[in-house]
């Protein structure tokens, strides 16, 4: 198992010198090159994404790994079954914030569609596949999630209400998050081909929507198996 920084050195030192670098390249890099610009909000986009809420919500307040849990994700789902509501919700927030973040940032350096594309999937990328954790974390859907609302709010609307129903009816949050990014990808795509939106977010939710689906493989055989938790189930810690 990768050891990483302990929360406590992590929120001290590599938090404020993320924190340090956002407000750095906001003030800094507007009258720079294309390549400088797309450099560093790349870079910062899969840094922030990075950050792993779940692993040090747990690990600081109740010296749990969530690693050594359930899916071994990092993500809101696996929070909810191991540390319970309070913490999931703390969680969601979080990673819902990472793709908020790094769209605003794309937004004002870049200020394109490409831009908010690129942070967009890099942010998910290092959530899914963060450096601080030997690239181990979670699935994507709040993150993506954060970066759909800022790029795409109808198309997340109406991601959201399919994810809802499915989720309650099913009781699988994993069934809920692969059918409403599913779901969610069909309607960026008619939203771009009917002008509301740029046709350059397809990108975007093409990319999103396989890394998630990617991401939940095994989620998907345990469905088919009869094996997969259901919401109310926790999670037992891995031998």
């Amino acid at each position: 198992m990768n050891k990483p920084l302990h929360p406590a050195l992590f929120t001290f030192t590599v938090l404020p010198a993320i924190t340090a670098a956002v407000v750095a390249v906001f003030l800094t890099m507007e009258d720079e090159s294309d390549l400088a610009r797309y450099a560093a909000v790349l870079s910062l986009s899969y840094i922030v994404g990075s950050v792993p809420w779940g692993y040090m919500l747990l690990q600081w307040r109740r010296g749990v790994d969530i690693r050594d849990y359930g899916s071994g994700g990092i993500g809101m789902t696996n929070v909810l079954r191991t540390g319970g509501g309070k913490f999931a919700a703390a969680v969601l927030l979080l990673d819902f914030g990472k793709g908020v973040l790094a769209v605003l940032l794309a937004r004002q350096i870049i200020d394109s569609t490409a831009g908010e594309v690129t942070a967009g999937l890099a942010v998910l990328v290092g959530h899914n596949w963060p450096v601080f954790l030997g690239f181990r974390g979670g699935r994507g859907i709040a993150t993506g999630l954060g970066s759909l609302v800022m790029m795409a709010p109808i198309a997340a609307a109406i991601g959201l209400s399919a994810f809802i129903p499915i989720t309650i009816v099913s009781r699988y949050l994993s069934l809920g998050s692969v059918l409403g990014v599913v779901i969610t990808c069909i309607a960026i795509i008619g939203l771009g081909l009917a002008g509301i939106y740029s046709s350059g977010y397809s990108v975007y939710a093409v990319f999103t929507m396989s890394i998630i689906i990617w991401q939940h493989r095994a989620n998907i055989r345990r469905i088919r198996n009869g094996t997969e938790r259901r919401l109310g189930q926790s999670a037992t810690q891995a031998n």
